[in-house]
């Protein structure tokens, strides 16, 4: 995605029904959005609590592995990761590998 189309590689996704009402939806994305920034400001306490799931994987691989997938975008994606997500669902129905075209729609 980087060298094709200057955009970055989303690695994961929150989904959120759209039949949600638009109140409760903006409350789940702050309450996702509080809940990271709270694991990046104590990240010590975050990573003790994500090693008992990490498989005996030592704790300096663990933490760069969280950082790979927590950081500054998790809290704030930008405008380039909603554009990627679209261009990666949008290859995968050109490519008949998603039955029907998805159109996205970020809540923030």
């Amino acid at each position: 995605m980087k060298n094709k189309y200057q955009l970055p590689l989303p690695l994961g996704a929150n989904a959120l029904l759209r039949s949600l009402p638009r109140d409760v939806q903006s409350e789940c994305s702050k309450m996702m959005r509080d809940s990271i920034q709270y694991a990046l400001d104590h990240r010590e306490e975050a990573l003790n609590y994500a090693m008992q799931f990490a498989r005996d994987m030592e704790p300096a691989l663990a933490e760069k592995f969280v950082g790979m997938y927590v950081n500054h975008h998790t809290v704030d994606c930008g405008e380039d990761v909603p554009k990627a997500a679209q261009k990666l669902l949008d290859m995968g129905f050109e490519a008949g590998i998603i039955p029907n075209k998805v159109q996205l729609e970020f809540i923030r």
